[in-house]
């Protein structure tokens, strides 16, 4: 129920900011959104992400849970690896950051990175066995 209600209250955010943000005297601030890593291809086109996020992310979730199914189409490290800033390395440590920046302006609280890293994993150099 709680997820059906910050689902139904971003999308209204959404819809209203929308029309708000159009408004010529400007009076409304939009949420100012990082571009992705260059060279990448979302999973799907934006309106879609916006709009269904957290839907895939949860059915994501559940499958890794559940299924042991990693590094699908949808996974959370995916997202953070083409959208983590080049400023701070992170989804979720400034205002501006790619998570933070949309789910401040719909007032809906990110619960993710409460378990999840907001930044990508760096790659560790390997030891040759001597």
């Amino acid at each position: 129920m709680r997820a059906i209600s910050a689902s139904i209250s971003l999308l209204a955010a959404l819809a209203v900011g929308g029309a708000l943000a159009a408004d010529p005297a400007g009076r409304t601030p939009r949420p100012v959104v990082e571009k992705a890593a260059a060279g990448t291809q979302c999973v799907a086109e934006p309106a879609v992400m916006r709009r269904s996020h957290m839907d895939f992310l949860k059915h994501q979730r559940d499958d890794t849970v559940h299924g042991g199914i990693r590094g699908a189409k949808y996974s959370l490290k995916g997202c953070i690896d083409c959208h983590a800033s080049r400023q701070t390395g992170s989804v979720a440590k400034a205002e501006t950051n790619f998570c933070v920046s949309c789910h401040a302006y719909a007032a809906v609280k990110i619960d993710c990175f409460e378990c999840h890293a907001s930044k990508p994993a760096v790659a560790v150099a390997q030891k040759e066995p001597k």
